[in-house]
C-alpha cells in the first residue's frame, strides 16, 4: 500500500490518538462503513428535502427571463441542514474517595480553546496560534468533545469540569465530509473513547445523507481506523498535495 506525506491544512498536522505525530499518512475512506451502519439505520431515515416552492421559484425565474438567476433556496433549508446538537453521559463511575466521575459526550457546546491548548500539550503535539484553532473549531460542520466532569462528595455546584477529547469534521454539506484532529488524553485512552467519537460523527453524517467520508490517518493508528470500518483506498492512494515551497 503506497503512502503519502500530509502537509495539513487542519488544525493539528495529523489525525491520530494522542500519539507522537509521524510523517506518513494514509488516506482512509469507510467503504464498508456505510453499509454496516445503514443496515442499523431507522427505516423512516430522513434525507433532504426540497420544498416544492423553491423549485417553483427556479421555474417561474427560467421562463420570465432568457438569462440564468441565481435563486436563494429557502432559509428553512440550511437551518435542517445542520446536524443537530447532543449531550449525554458516555460513562459514569464511582472513585475510591466516593467522587462520582462522569465522562459526557457533547457534539453542540462551546470548546474553550485554552483548554483545547493543554490537552494538545498533553498528547504532544506542536502549538497552533490561538487565533487559528478558534477559526478551524468556527468552520467545522462537526465539533465532538467528551468532557471529564467530577462530582466531590458533599460540594455540590462545585463540579471539576475537565476536557479529556475532541474530534471534528469539515464538510460540503452534501456529498463529502472529512474527519480531522481526534485525540483523546493520554490517561483515559484504551477505553474506547477515540472509537465512540469518531462513531458519533460518522452517524451524523449518515443521517444527513453524508456517505463519502474520509480521513487522514498517522501510521500508528492505521488499525484502529481498520476496526470502525475505514479502509485504505483499495485503488491505490489518489490524494496530492501542494506544499509550500518557502
Amino acid at each position: 500500500m503506497a503512502a503519502v506525506k500530509l502537509m495539513s491544512s487542519s488544525l493539528f498536522p495529523n489525525v491520530s490518538l494522542g500519539l507522537p505525530c509521524g510523517e506518513t499518512n494514509w488516506l482512509m475512506s469507510p467503504y464498508n462503513l456505510h453499509t454496516q451502519i445503514a443496515k442499523h439505520a431507522s427505516k423512516k431515515h430522513k434525507g433532504f428535502r426540497l420544498k416544492a416552492g423553491f423549485w417553483d421559484s427556479i421555474k417561474s425565474g427560467f421562463l420570465k427571463n432568457s438569462t440564468t438567476q441565481v435563486v436563494e433556496p429557502p432559509s428553512t433549508l440550511e437551518e435542517e441542514e445542520e446536524p443537530l446538537p447532543e449531550e449525554f453521559v458516555l460513562v459514569e463511575k464511582t472513585e475510591p474517595d466516593g467522587a462520582i466521575e462522569q465522562i459526557i459526550f457533547s457534539s453542540g457546546g462551546e470548546i474553550d480553546i485554552y483548554d483545547l491548548q493543554s490537552l494538545c500539550d498533553k498528547v504532544g503535539w506542536p502549538r497552533r496560534p490561538l487565533s487559528k484553532m478558534a477559526a478551524a473549531l468556527k468552520n467545522s460542520y462537526m465539533v465532538a468533545t467528551l468532557h471529564s466532569v467530577r462530582k466531590l462528595p458533599g460540594s455540590e455546584g462545585d463540579d471539576q469540569k475537565t476536557l479529556i477529547g475532541m474530534a471534528r469534521a469539515t464538510s460540503d454539506h452534501a456529498f463529502n465530509a472529512t474527519i480531522w484532529d481526534v485525540l483523546v488524553d493520554p490517561s483515559y485512552q484504551g477505553q474506547g473513547l477515540g472509537k465512540a467519537l469518531v462513531e458519533k460523527i460518522i452517524r451524523a453524517l449518515l443521517q444527513r445523507d453524508i456517505g463519502n467520508i474520509t480521513l487522514f490517518a498517522d501510521s500508528q493508528v492505521v488499525e484502529f481506523y481498520r476496526n470502525l470500518g475505514f479502509e485504505p483506498d483499495p485503488e491505490g492512494i489518489k490524494g496530492m498535495f501542494w506544499y509550500p515551497k518557502y
